[in-house]
């Protein structure tokens, strides 16, 4: 750092850090797999509850049986749709599965950083926030969508891409631009908020994901593990990051 960041420095982003990448862009549905159009029933490939049943099939193959070995037959099999049915919503797999994604993340990830708030008691935020998020990170349905998207992203790198954009970049952002408010505010002394946001990020996870990811356990961490690693990572962020004589200095460059 070429400044202080616990002086009265307004928080920035790094100019170098890179955009988030766009998720990967949906295709047209072939014509010849659209069905009729009825009056009175939404046009084909709008009907949300049909759109519903097909992702929460797809859900039951990916994590039964991988991205690889899954297909379109077996989706649609398990989603109880026809397979002309299916490419209406989604043409190909890897565009379903990012859906499913995007999904989820507007089913968990949302609710979770709706954790954060801008009240004055940032350890008692980060600590809330810490623990829901590190719940739903080694949860069972987590940890089997970060394994196959692990397994595919060398020979699909938009299939990983749009996993981050969707999921840890959109987290990464939100956590960022809280700890801009915060500095802002005072109650913080972050120069480089993304930075900040990837630190605390990978403090909470310490000890925690990796073992689950490679099943070197089986079953998600305690209730009390997770709290204490959390409580850990509040009180070393903070002891960085807290305005005051007991922040500590950042290292010289």
């Amino acid at each position: 750092m070429s400044e202080d960041p616990h002086g009265a420095a307004t928080a920035t982003r790094h100019p170098t850090d890179p955009a988030l990448p766009p998720s990967p862009p949906g295709c047209p549905s072939p014509a010849a797999a659209r069905p009729e159009v009825r009056r009175g029933r939404p046009p084909a490939g709008t009907d949300p509850a049909k759109r519903r049943q097909i992702l929460e099939g797809a859900a039951r193959i990916f994590s039964a049986m991988g991205f690889d070995a899954a297909s379109m037959n077996d989706i649609a099999r398990e989603a109880g749709v026809s397979k002309g049915t299916l490419y209406v919503y989604f043409e190909h797999k890897e565009e379903l599965f990012c859906a499913l994604i995007s999904d989820q993340r507007h089913k968990h990830i949302e609710d979770l950083f709706s954790l954060i708030d801008d009240g004055p008691d940032i350890r008692a935020t980060l600590t809330r926030f810490g623990i829901a998020y590190m719940t739903l990170l080694t949860s069972d349905w987590a940890v089997r969508v970060q394994r196959v998207v692990l397994g595919v992203t060398e020979r699909m790198p938009e299939v990983g891409r749009g996993f981050f954009t969707e999921g840890p970049g959109c987290g990464i952002s939100i956590l960022a631009d809280y700890f801009e408010r915060m500095t802002r505010r005072g109650l913080l002394a972050v120069e480089d908020t993304l930075l900040a946001s990837w630190q605390f990020s990978e403090l909470c996870q310490a000890g925690l994901l990796r073992p689950r990811l490679y099943r070197r356990v089986d079953a998600p961490p305690s209730a009390a593990e997770i709290a204490r690693v959390v409580g850990h990572a509040v009180e070393m962020f903070l002891r960085y990051y807290e305005p005051g004589p007991s922040a500590v200095p950042p290292p010289a460059v």
